[in-house]
């Protein structure tokens, strides 16, 4: 065998982060631990990378990631000196590459290896000019003609599956929509219709992605959300549904800045609000919320309360309009403003906010309104509230048995692991022993 020979890409890369040996190591690692593959490496690793050793190719992933984070722009395998992927051919049409993933997502074998998928800060979003009416000819399927009341069923049932996500959260639901979208959808997509037919079907097959990924998300699957946000935003495009297109954008940045990657998030949120110029009073509160939340992360005080401000005064204006349909609402403007005050320190005003947002959500967010409690007990907590954040949690406990959430169960263990050191405190211990009553899940 012939002498290994330096990895020149890599070392270029690592000298452009800036980073040691020791905090390149612990980035990956940190990306690892995200999508369930831990990994302990150290500088020797990352010696013998540079040396020319070839990770395996579940760890030359995790490596771009943390490169491609660090550097914000996306990092390929060739410029880290890394063998190419063999691909499988060209890539696949909208409605291929939608069949593709919803049956991956209904296989339940499939589900360690969706679980695993990375969240990506390099993944390419398409602009609104590169994805307006860019999708394939469809070819006719086993329909042969659909019209408008075929639309109509799958907004209701898009309509359906949310109600579900809503009171129960979306580990159940979601398999559901995927299995709706391989089974009935893409058929749909398929088939011949006339023109304004086929728009309708593309933008409400859309929005289905859109709460498709949303529930994914909600599972703690970001990698798997990722894959059908994008699929939103093509459909979108095609449909030339600018409203679903700036929606899932807002999704992505929401999803984004939950995770902590605040830089990737205002990008989003930036890149949403630019491309909904018309958007109505209530859209551009929530794209405002959002850039204001984004900021805040990111440490722009200034800048984030100039977005709250904004979002607040668009949130009167809609307000003031006859009701809409629409999630954001005062509660969500409210949980925006708590967020905004948490990111910049706050948390005796974040728990006020987060107070507020609980008082007007709607019962039948039930998902919501266990994870927000949950939250606000954290906040409570922080500040050295005891009492009052059991309270929190007491509420946030009622009804979690009857959600099925992986958001609700992160924010349980961490209610647990919070409590665990005041198990002597009255409050506590009851608080404790209910969760262990309900079978809150316990930290791997």
């Amino acid at each position: 065998m012939g002498q290994k020979k330096p990895n020149e890409g890599l070392a270029r890369l690592l000298a452009e982060t800036t980073w040691t040996y020791g905090t390149f190591a612990r980035a990956v690692n940190k990306v690892g631990t995200e999508v369930g593959r831990p990994t302990r490496y150290d500088e020797s690793a990352v010696k013998h990378w540079l040396d020319g050793t070839i990770p395996r190719k579940e760890a030359r992933a995790t490596i771009l990631e943390a490169l491609s984070r660090r550097l914000f722009r996306p990092v390929t395998h060739e410029e880290a000196g890394f063998p190419t992927l063999q691909g499988s051919g060209s890539p696949l049409g909208t409605v291929e590459g939608l069949l593709d993933l919803g049956r991956q997502d209904m296989d339940p074998s499939r589900r360690s290896v969706l679980g695993a998928a990375l969240f990506s800060v390099a993944l390419t979003i398409p602009d609104w000019p590169d994805v307006v009416g860019r999708a394939e000819a469809f070819a006719a399927g086993d329909v042969t003609r659909i019209g408008f009341g075929e639309v109509d069923m799958v907004v209701a049932m898009t309509e359906k599956v949310s109600d579900l996500d809503d009171q129960f959260g979306g580990r159940h639901a979601r398999p559901m929509a995927a299995a709706f979208l391989v089974n009935t959808v893409a058929g749909y997509l398929k088939a011949q219709a006339p023109d304004n037919v086929r728009t309708a079907m593309k933008s409400a097959a859309a929005d289905l992605c859109y709460l498709t990924g949303y529930m994914a998300v909600d599972e703690g699957l970001h990698g798997l959300a990722q894959r059908y946000y994008l699929k939103a935003l093509e459909l979108a495009g095609a449909a030339n549904d600018h409203l679903t297109y700036c929606t899932t954008l807002r999704g992505m940045s929401v999803q984004a800045v939950d995770l902590g990657h605040g830089a990737h998030a205002m990008r989003l949120a930036d890149a949403a609000s630019a491309a909904s110029p018309e958007a109505g009073p209530r859209m551009r509160a929530f794209l405002s919320g959002q850039q204001a939340h984004a900021a805040a992360q990111l440490g722009h005080k200034t800048e984030a309360l100039a977005f709250m401000k904004s979002a607040e005064k668009s949130m009167e204006v809609a307000e003031s309009r006859a009701k809409a349909f629409g999630s954001y609402d005062p509660s969500s403007l409210m949980y925006h403003v708590a967020q905004v005050r948490h990111e910049l320190g706050d948390n005796v005003g974040s728990v006020k906010a987060m107070k507020d947002s609980n008082k007007l959500r709607q019962s039948q967010y039930r998902r919501a309104l266990v994870r927000h409690q949950a939250l606000t007990a954290e906040r409570q907590f922080a500040i050295g509230h005891l009492e009052e954040a059991c309270a929190s949690w007491e509420v946030a406990l009622g009804d979690y048995p009857l959600v099925q959430s992986g958001r609700a169960d992160e924010r349980m263990r961490e209610m647990v692991s919070l409590l665990t050191p005041h198990a002597k405190n009255a409050h506590a211990g009851a608080l404790l022993d209910r969760a262990k009553a309900v079978g809150v899940p316990v930290a791997a």
